[in-house]
Order: C-alpha cells, then structure tokens, then sequence
C-alpha cells in the first residue's frame, strides 16, 4: 500500500509539473520559459524538474510515448482479413469521427501548434518523434510479416503509412490554427481522408493482412 501511495504521489507531483509547464509555455512561449520558471511556479527544486523530465522539451510531448508507438499498436490490433494501411485508415476514421483531441480537434490546439512554430527545438523534437514513429512502425511491420532484414518492402510500406497519418495531422493544425470549430473540421477532415485512400495504391492497402484466427 506504502509503495502505491508513493507512486501515486510521483504520477501526481508529474503531472502537475507538466501542467503548469504548459500553460507557461502557452503563454509567454517555449523559448522564453526556462526550467527554473517551471520549478518556482511548481513549487518544487530544478533538480526535481529534471528528475521527472530530462529536457525541457520533454516537457512539452509529455505525451509522446504514447504517440510514436500509434501506428504500431494500431497495425498489431488490426482485425481478421485487415491490412496494415486499413487499420490505420479506420483508427483515424474513428478518432476524426469522435472529434478526439488526440490528433488535434481541440479547442486551444492553435496555441499549442503556434508555440511548435515558434520553437526551433520544438520542432527538431516533432522531426525526431516523427522519424521514431515510422521506424517503431517498419520493426513492427517486419515482424507481423516475417519479412527478412534485407526487405524494402515493410519500410517503403511504413513510409506510406506515415504519409496517411501525417498528411492528417498536418491538415487538422493547419484548419485549427484559422481558429475554427473542431466539429467543422472534423467533417473537413473526413473528405481528406477518402482522397488519401483513393490515392493509395492495392499494394499498400492489401500489405499485411491479417489472416483468420
């Protein structure tokens, strides 16, 4: 009971430091607020700032991990006689459907993508979670296919399958920093995503099919 009291302190103590990190960064940008600003705000010591996120820009993509391995758990839960890019087309028909703040339909998102551009570090760190993103999603490809090392085929079929997500993401930031309304482009949105699938060739929408249990 002591050790789950303690972690649930740390969860806690984590997720209130990220919080007040956000909204000082929302509000006078990234590059201005420095660590210390976010530890005094807090109320805890820099050091302790640091021990619960080793970058500032951590910080920020608190969430992240759950954001590189998207693809992968999505492609590894796709249903019997679903392929990979089918998975993910249906995942993120879904999430735009449910007008999910997961993937941007928010009210405040323009902020959160304005302090993005304002931020050269910021992103650096979008490019390398990006880049983290297709690789998870090719290892993952590799191994539900079998596919040997030497194999381009799971890696050209990733880079597809991360075009899909971000031309996605890329048309939610870009209609929800004109300052409209999730719910309209949600509706925007789900038109973009049937011209992404007209565009796909069969190979990429057949790769990976999952056979009958």
């Amino acid at each position: 009971m002591a050790e789950g009291l303690r972690e649930r302190k740390k969860r806690e103590t984590r997720q209130r430091i990220s919080d007040i990190a956000t909204g000082l960064f929302l509000e006078r940008g990234f590059v201005t607020v420095t660590i210390a600003d976010v530890a005094e705000a807090a109320d805890v010591s820099v050091n302790t700032v640091y021990n619960y996120f080793p970058a500032k820009e951590d910080l920020f993509f608190d969430r992240s991990e759950g954001v590189v391995d998207r693809l992968s758990r999505w492609v590894r839960g796709r249903d019997a006689g679903e392929s990979a890019a089918r998975a993910v087309l249906r995942e993120l028909r879904t999430e735009i459907e449910a007008v999910s703040p997961r993937i941007g339909l928010i009210e405040g998102y323009d902020r959160f993508m304005r302090c993005i551009e304002e931020a050269p570090p910021l992103r650096s760190r979008l490019w390398s979670m990006q880049q983290e993103l297709q690789d998870n999603l090719d290892a993952t490809l590799r191994e539900e296919t079998g596919a040997p090392a030497g194999d381009p085929l799971p890696t050209l079929i990733a880079g597809q399958i991360c075009w899909i997500h971000g031309t996605v993401f890329v048309a939610i930031g870009r209609e929800m920093v004109k300052g409209r309304n999730p719910d309209e482009v949600s509706r925007d949105i789900l038109v973009v995503l049937d011209d992404i699938e007209e565009l796909l060739g069969e190979k990429v929408l057949n790769y990976a099919v999952r056979g009958a249990p």
